[in-house]
């Protein structure tokens, strides 16, 4: 309902205009920049520092030889705390706003404890493998609805919203693991490179913000949920048992945001009579 009331809302059609529905002199654009601190719920946390750091069967690229390690190299976990950016452009009308929101989470590491693992085959012959650090972030968008609660141009607001979207996570393993086709066995080896999984999200904020004409600066925090599907590899989905990558990327947040409203058409024109 909030996306049709949207679509009415700022479509161009002059007929709605004439009708009385909506006076689209009246409809201001905007932007806004911000960063937050987002909190990872236990299923995120777990997650990420499972995914990650999952180790399997090692092969050479030129040997079909399967290698084991002798020991699972001892990264360090990740945070459950981590920044994340964000841009919003959108549009207003009187007290109603609808935006697209773009968030960027700041890559996170953990360092590899050495340059390469050893590893060894059935007789014992020992080689030694690559190890990269273990790195995730993730970036989205949501499209938002929000209301200013105490009218459109009240010094101080508080504006609840809510919006759906999706999100893109992306792993970098800690080397070259492979990667078993379920259906037809064949096999693949990780690269030095990230890989993804793309999810539906849901968000929702509440912001206090404060109105100096058209700049605002606003305090914000909500919660955004996540379900992440299990991650592509080479083309084969990691095994979701023994890897563990159907879960959710749920987050609480908090967070700032300095934004910029343009003037409306019909604001321009009070500007000139003046």
């Amino acid at each position: 309902m909030a996306a049709v009331f949207s679509i009415l809302a700022f479509a161009s059609n002059s007929s709605a205009a004439e009708e009385g529905f909506y006076d689209k002199d009246h409809i201001r654009g905007f932007v806004s920049f911000g960063g937050d601190f987002r909190g990872m719920f236990n299923g995120f946390h777990d997650y990420i520092n499972t995914v990650p750091f999952a180790t399997g069967t090692l092969k050479t690229i030129s040997d079909s030889t399967e290698y084991r390690l002798t020991a699972k190299p001892k990264y360090s976990e990740f945070n459950k705390y981590y920044p994340n950016l964000h841009f919003n452009i959108g549009a207003q009308y009187k007290q109603f706003l609808t935006w697209v929101s773009i968030n960027f989470a700041i890559t996170q590491i953990s360092e590899r404890p050495s340059s390469s693992a050893a590893a060894v085959d059935t007789s014992g012959s020992a080689v030694a493998f690559p190890l990269y650090d273990a790195r995730w972030f993730n970036y989205g968008a949501d499209w938002m609805f929000g209301w200013k609660v105490l009218g459109e141009d009240a010094f101080f607001n508080l504006i609840p919203a809510v919006g759906i979207g999706f999100n893109m996570m992306n792993i970098h393993f800690t080397s070259n693991y492979v990667v078993t086709n379920k259906t037809s066995n064949e096999e693949s080896i990780m690269r030095d490179r990230y890989y993804s999984s793309i999810a539906a999200s849901f968000n929702a904020e509440l912001e206090a913000r404060l109105q100096f004409e058209q700049f605002s600066i606003g305090l914000y925090g909500g919660y955004r949920a996540v379900r992440y599907n299990e991650l592509d590899v080479e083309g084969d989905k990691l095994d979701t048992f023994v890897f563990n990558t159907d879960n959710d990327g749920d987050t609480w947040f908090i967070g700032l945001r300095l934004g910029w409203t343009f003037l409306s058409p019909w604001a321009k024109k009070q500007q000139d009579k003046i």
